[in-house]
């Protein structure tokens, strides 16, 4: 029902921008996994629980071996094991996740999950990006506005 169920700010009530995030991380983490014959996952927050593809992932988008895990997880020990090794192979490389532990992952917490893909992309892929000398955001900002122009009822200002 269009306008039913929105707050004061005009955003919908709902989580309808989780599932909308979830789905758009887990294309972007399958073409990953893709590339190297890995995957296809169902979903990010449900699929990351036992750590495997996390890892895979990781090593795909650092280009480095996170060593030996547990490819067949079974007890939540050895997923927590997995997610961990994970967690500290991010942080290794400075990236800052507040609030993220093992468990939270194994749990399928998708709020916080969807934050560290976001961080992911962001780290691994989006730092990357130049676009005509602005900074990574700013880019992504320019390039994501110049991709919706043509649709009238769009306008990006920002990612918040």
């Amino acid at each position: 029902m269009p306008g039913g169920n929105m707050r004061a700010n005009g955003r919908p009530a709902n989580n309808s921008w989780e599932a909308v995030q979830s789905k758009t991380f887990t294309k972007w983490v399958n073409a990953r996994l893709g590339e190297h014959s890995l995957g296809p996952l169902d979903d990010i927050c449900t699929d990351f629980s036992d750590g495997t593809a996390l890892i895979q992932l990781l090593e795909i988008i650092g280009d480095a071996s996170l060593g030996r895990f547990n490819r067949s997880p079974r007890m939540r020990i050895q997923k927590v094991e997995n997610v961990n090794l994970a967690l500290d192979f991010i942080r290794g490389r400075k990236i800052n996740l507040t609030n993220i532990g093992a468990e939270d992952i194994v749990d399928a917490n998708r709020k916080l999950i969807l934050g560290m893909i976001w961080i992911i992309i962001l780290r691994f892929t989006i730092e990357d990006i130049s676009e005509e000398g602005l900074s990574a955001m700013d880019g992504l900002l320019l390039w994501c506005q110049r991709k919706t122009a043509p649709y009238d009822d769009v306008r990006v200002r920002d990612f918040s």
